[in-house]
């Protein structure tokens, strides 16, 4: 496996390597939602800590170990997603790291995204993608679920965000296998999306 960082994009959503052109509008994308950083996130994004948080992720980027995407609609950075824990070997990377504006959530743009990434890994060789999700996060629970992902496992104790809770993590996969099916009921979902 050996990701390529390119432009992906389809009719809902414009996935562009992460770069300086992003950050402000990433800022502003972040700062739409100040409860979530701290309800949920093992990290923030938002107000003093989005500048320290994008020095990690661009020097993630710089090191080769994370491929970071600005999720672009209408032309306007609106989150952003991410390729990480990439194991060239063993052909498994995750997909996570995602965040977008609220006023986005719920639509098309998360399958439509999560479309792109899973289409371009497994085109570039995965055997695995991985979905890390914070147990009390029912949301994106659900939401990685109707993406066609199986739960495979609870991490109890996994991690300590950036707020002191100790979290909880579940695991979710797709195999390359089941990528033919999964791809499928995901490009019927989106079909049903006017925008």
């Amino acid at each position: 496996m050996k990701i390529e960082t390119k432009i992906l994009e389809n009719r809902f959503v414009r996935l562009e390597p992460m770069g300086e052109q992003h950050r402000e509008g990433l800022r502003e994308a972040c700062n739409a939602d100040q409860a979530i950083w701290t309800e949920l996130y093992p990290f923030s994004w938002a107000g003093e800590h989005f500048d320290p948080t994008w020095a990690i992720l661009t020097e993630h980027i710089a090191d080769g170990t994370t491929v970071g995407f600005a999720v672009m609609v209408e032309g306007r950075c609106v989150g952003l997603t991410c390729f990480s824990n990439m194991d060239g070997v063993n052909g498994v990377l995750e997909i996570g790291g995602t965040y977008y504006r609220p006023d986005l959530r719920g639509g098309p743009v998360n399958p439509a995204a999560k479309r792109l990434m899973m289409g371009h890994a497994f085109e570039c060789g995965a055997r695995r993608a991985v979905y890390r999700v914070d147990a009390i996060n029912l949301r994106s629970r659900a939401a990685v679920l109707k993406l066609g992902a199986v739960e495979e496992a609870l991490l109890r104790q996994d991690r300590i965000t950036w707020t002191g809770r100790i979290r909880d993590t579940v695991i979710f996969s797709v195999l390359d296998h089941e990528w033919p099916a999964v791809r499928d009921r995901l490009d019927a979902r989106l079909a049903t999306f006017t925008r």
